[in-house]
């Protein structure tokens, strides 16, 4: 169980959320929790109708059920998308905790640095020459700001992220704990001799707004221009991001994803777990590429692939079936083979 910062009633709660009420709305909301570790005075939600016999047995002292759905008398609150709605209730009731606004004595900040006054830099952070720190923006300890980083209002940059200079964040951007962004790119070329001679990355990264990035991502600067998150991107933990890659608005990249120099994904697309890909591809608007996939040619718009190498899904399922029922077909074939005295030995035989 979650606890509010301070009890809210359902009717207010409804309000903030643009729903209806149903029951007593004046009940006293103090925590979320899930149906089945619920208390009295703990909000949880229904996802659908099949759930409701589990809401049924919950504890739980208000709900968030899907409408036309009884709450069996209980104060509720009626909505068209219950998940949805539940994660703006927990928002709204359990704000997240934040520093007070200032730079902490621990903190270097270089004179020629921006930071607004509504801003809080916590202890540890390094904010170097010619960065922007706007209103309200968090920058959590340890921090850290080469020169010439942009970060716009409201962003919240967990403990341990470095950012590279030239690096620009747009408004509302989450980055979690040890994000790197704008660290040099893979590249190297072969020189007379055949060894590995490095090639300069002096582009930068830009992040655009609402952009959320989970732990430990590495995002890597241009070799010449730029690498571009784009707006409402959501990328997970993990993930790697190579120079000159363009992630496009709105799109997921799931975690442990590995994304090769110059890959385009698109308008919200949505890339996996595990996923790999060449360079220079581009991933479709709307998109869908399954878990683990290695991809070695562009994906249309609007298209699903599985598979490594990447196969259209329902070529993916089939194979995937009929993987399965390989050893059963072998060992038919290799019988008939031998009716037909074209092999010798026995099944075990075949199979040491």
């Amino acid at each position: 169980m979650a606890l509010a910062s301070k009890p809210i009633r359902v009717e207010d709660l409804a309000t903030h959320l643009g729903r209806e009420g149903a029951g007593d709305r004046d009940f006293l909301i103090s925590g979320v929790a899930a149906l089945e570790n619920a208390g009295a005075g703990d909000l949880s939600f229904v996802r659908s109708p099949n759930l409701i016999d589990a809401a049924s047995r919950s504890h739980a002292g208000a709900l968030i059920v899907p409408e036309g759905v009884d709450p069996g008398g209980r104060p509720a609150i009626l909505s068209p998308h219950p998940a949805l709605d539940f994660a703006r209730a927990v928002a709204r009731i359990v704000p997240g905790w934040r520093p007070a606004p200032g730079v902490h004595p621990e903190a270097v900040v270089d004179p020629g640095a921006e930071v607004d006054a509504s801003a809080s830099i916590s202890a540890g952070c390094v904010v170097g020459p010619g960065c922007s720190v706007a209103a309200r923006t968090v920058l959590h300890p340890r921090v850290v700001l080469y020169p010439g980083v942009v970060i716009g209002s409201d962003c919240e940059i967990h403990a341990g992220t470095v950012l590279r200079e030239g690096t620009e964040v747009g408004e509302r951007v989450v980055l979690q704990p040890g994000v790197v962004v704008g660290g040099d790119g893979f590249g190297y070329i072969r020189d007379e001799d055949g060894r590995s001679e490095k090639v300069p990355h002096v582009g930068r990264v830009v992040i655009e707004d609402d952009v959320e990035v989970g732990a430990n991502t590495t995002i890597d600067r241009a070799a010449l221009f730029e690498t571009r998150i784009r707006r409402g991107a959501k990328i997970d933990n993990l993930v790697q991001i190579a120079h000159n890659c363009d992630i496009g608005e709105h799109a997921v990249v799931a975690a442990q994803t590995g994304l090769s120099g110059s890959t385009v994904i698109g308008k919200a697309a949505m890339v996996m777990g595990q996923v790999g890909s060449a360079g220079h591809l581009r991933v479709g608007d709307g998109a869908f590429v399954g878990t683990r996939t290695g991809l070695h040619r562009d994906v249309p718009a609007g298209s699903r692939v599985w598979g490594s190498p990447q196969m259209e899904e329902r070529l993916w399922h089939r194979s995937s079936a009929a993987l399965r029922r390989l050893p059963e077909v072998l060992r038919r074939v290799r019988a008939l083979e031998r009716k037909l005295g074209l092999r010798r030995g026995s099944d075990s035989e075949d199979d040491g």
